[in-house]
């Protein structure tokens, strides 16, 4: 490996993120990384023609996958055929593997919000005035709907989840680069999941997200740990995002920032070696 390994860094830097400005981030962490790395980047449906030029593929803000679902395969059948490095691993049993992962955690007993793909297992459900019904594919909230336990009764299964509307204190997001832990932010109001603030996570609050972080069992990455505050103060896994995890990275103390930096860009110097 040279000593300035060559990085092809995938994001869409146009992409209308609700609440959230994709460009933005990726044109600070390219800013910064590129200290360390040769880098030029891509839009995701390019990178398949660009990708063996490079030492390793690092998928930053692309957006959600379901948008150009073929492309996406395509280049993970490629990339793992050719044994091109790419950044997170594609070996995520989160979201980059769907969302059937909660069915799973669900079944072990894991501290999620219990979730069910079959009309014949909606008793396993807590009661709800309302249910969240969303794809198994999803990403960004697409597809989300709200249904009573009359309307489910309506419901076309098959390709969906479904899970007990659950009115939460708050949501909280939990940021890693490897196991190590960064930096945690929440969302004090419900109802704007990204009007976030700076988080001061307890012991507690450690372990519930670092299971999770050896669950997924990635030895290299950037992961971000979702959760919500229970009515009854138990934190419950949302979303175990694995596969491009906006970092919301200007709403962290400067130093806290730079030490992300030093953090990914040592993470992926382990990873090319």
């Amino acid at each position: 490996m040279p000593d300035r390994p060559s990085l092809l860094y995938v994001t869409d830097l146009a992409y209308p993120a609700r609440g959230r400005r994709y460009g933005d981030e990726d044109v600070f962490l390219t800013s910064r990384l590129r200290e360390w790395f040769d880098l030029a980047l891509c839009h995701p449906l390019d990178v398949g023609a660009l990708m063996a030029r490079f030492d390793g593929v690092v998928v930053r803000n692309s957006g959600p996958v379901l948008h150009y679902r073929e492309e996406y395969a395509r280049f993970r059948d490629r990339a793992l055929a050719k044994g091109v490095r790419v950044y997170n691993p594609l070996t995520g049993r989160g979201d980059m593997a769907g969302k059937r992962y909660l069915l799973d955690l669900t079944a072990a007993g894991h501290p999620v919000i219990p979730t069910v793909d079959r009309p014949q297992d909606l008793h396993l459900l807590p009661a709800a005035d309302r249910y969240a019904v969303k794809p198994e594919e999803g990403a960004d909230s697409i597809g989300l709907r709200f249904l009573t336990r009359a309307e489910l009764a309506g419901l076309e299964w098959g390709g969906v989840l479904v899970q007990p509307r659950i009115d939460f204190r708050y949501e909280v997001s939990f940021y890693f680069v490897d196991d190590a832990f960064q930096y945690a932010l929440h969302a004090p109001d419900p109802a704007a999941r990204w009007v976030l603030e700076p988080y001061e996570p307890s012991e507690a609050d450690l372990a519930f997200a670092r299971r999770f972080i050896a669950w997924n069992t990635l030895d290299h990455g950037i992961q971000r740990v979702d959760a919500c505050r229970a009515p009854d103060g138990r934190l419950l896994l949302v979303e175990l995002e694995d596969l491009n995890p906006y970092l919301s990275l200007d709403l962290v103390p400067e130093a806290t920032r730079e030490g992300f930096v030093r953090a990914m860009a040592d993470s992926l110097h382990r990873f090319l070696a």
